[in-house]
């Protein structure tokens, strides 16, 4: 009879321990430890050679290795190869994480519709979509409404991790799709779906089988309420790839954000409206997030860089009296911590009295801005809703306001002023500290103001033609 062991494990950090304890000592969290059952068979079992290692694996020098041309396909959505650094690797393992309702499943649906078109050897590449939270007929509704309905794509509702490589072994996919990794089970290990340990070891097996088999493999993750992907950290270092889907759900706009790329640049992003039929791609999201508010005090439109991509953004202010002896600060697409310095840097360095002044924060088009360079245009737009004095919406604020009320250098403000000029842009107030980096900021064709306190660009930014 095999000795049963119990341990107690995190199911915030996958931290573990041999009692109970009421707060986690590595994260923080409190009641986060659940009992788990570990098995010495079980564990032994798991550790013989024959089941790690893989016995075609030789050593090779890396010159005697050679790249195939189809290494890499597309996946027929150029939003997403962007994203992913040009398109899927064969044998890679992507996790793709996002709120709930927010479109995974949407976008690993119309991905597949591609996939099952590509011609491979002279063969369409097989596809096996593992639906473990769903049955497979309601998959099948969400394909009809979505136009996907190639005849080479597989369902199945196994959520046994065994049963799913018997299923591997027989069918032989190309691409695999687990949805989601919470949901499947190890049957060696003694606890229930979705905790620390069954997360990790099922994304091992699958990491196992994808490198050896050669299956590109897309796992779709939950996240937690604070907003980071649920499950032990390690989950993040085992795939290749961690592509987050962004926006509110009850809003259009998505933002496929990219955290990790083994085979690509991170940091890239690609952008989707959420329509009836499905994802559609935005090859020119500026254009939806800048709206005509000509004569609107409060509004003022700035330029941040996600990626290689460069975003056009109109930050909106209201700020008001309040009755309370806690003026309220609100932040929405912005950090808050963010808004509060510059509230504070506002009234140290300009004079303003906000102590008793309500300020409310919101980016327009429901997208979070996280490059500090859209910091002037901030502070530009509280004080035009206080003063009551409008801003040109033709004229961009790029700036990053230091403590000392100082603007602080900007990346890739040539490429800021090119994209601004696209779109009918005539103004631009940048940090003078730019036009040591950048010599040529005069042949964009924007007229160019070049500040280096936030008081000088309170005058040109408020200034009335």
């Amino acid at each position: 009879m095999a000795k049963v062991k119990s341990k107690w494990v995190c199911q915030n950090c996958g931290y573990e321990t041999v009692s109970y304890l009421g707060r986690c000592p590595d994260c923080g969290h409190f009641g986060s430890f659940v009992e788990e059952i570990v098995s010495f068979a079980a564990k032994t079992e798991a550790l013989k050679p024959s089941n790690i290692i893989d016995d075609k694996s030789i050593v090779s020098s890396i010159k005697e290795i050679e790249l195939d041309e189809k290494i890499r396909f597309k996946s027929g959505i150029d939003e997403l190869d962007r994203t992913i650094g040009g398109g899927f690797v064969q044998g890679s393992l992507i996790l793709l994480a996002g709120d709930p309702g927010i479109g995974k499943s949407t976008l690993v649906l119309q991905t597949t519709k591609n996939i099952c078109e590509i011609e491979l050897d002279n063969r369409k590449l097989k596809v096996l979509y593992i639906c473990a939270e769903e049955s497979p007929l309601q998959v099948k509704l969400r394909a009809k409404r979505l136009g996907v309905d190639p005849e080479n794509l597989y369902l199945t509702n196994q959520t046994c991790v065994d049963e799913i490589i018997n299923q591997i072994d027989r069918l032989k996919p190309d691409f695999l799709i687990v949805d989601s990794i919470q949901s499947v089970f190890c049957a060696g290990i003694a606890s229930s779906s979705g905790s620390v340990s069954q997360i990790r070891e099922c994304t091992n097996v699958l990491a196992r089988i994808a490198k050896q088999k050669n299956i590109t493999t897309i796992i779709i993750g939950h996240v937690t309420k604070e907003g980071n992907i649920a499950g032990p950290k390690v989950l993040e270092h085992m795939v290749d790839c961690v592509i987050n889907f962004e926006g509110d759900k009850y809003r259009h706009y998505r933002i496929l954000r990219c955290i990790k790329n083994r085979f690509g640049a991170i940091s890239e992003v690609g952008v989707f409206k959420m329509e009836e039929d499905g994802l559609t791609e935005i090859n020119s999201p500026s254009k939806m997030l800048i709206e005509q508010t000509d004569g609107a005090c409060g509004s003022a439109k700035v330029a941040t860089l996600e990626g290689s991509r460069v975003f056009l953004h109109e930050i909106q202010a209201l700020v008001g009296s309040t009755n309370y002896a806690n003026p309220r600060r609100v932040a929405v697409g912005i950090e808050y911590n963010r808004l509060l310095q510059n509230i504070a840097v506002l009234e140290k360095k300009v004079g303003l009295n906000l102590s008793k002044q309500d300020v409310y924060v919101n980016v327009a088009g429901g997208l979070d801005i996280i490059e500090p360079s859209y910091d002037l245009g901030l502070s530009l737009a509280i004080i035009s809703s206080i003063r009551d004095i409008p801003i040109s919406p033709t004229t961009l604020i790029i700036g990053e306001v230091g403590l000392l009320g100082e603007i602080r250098y900007v990346d890739n403000i040539e490429r800021r002023l090119k994209e601004a000029k696209k779109l009918g842009f005539k103004r631009a107030i940048i940090p003078a500290v730019n036009e040591k980096v950048y010599k040529n900021i005069d042949d964009i064709g924007l007229e160019v103001k070049q500040v280096k306190k936030i008081t000088d660009a309170i005058v040109e930014g408020l200034r009335q033609d």
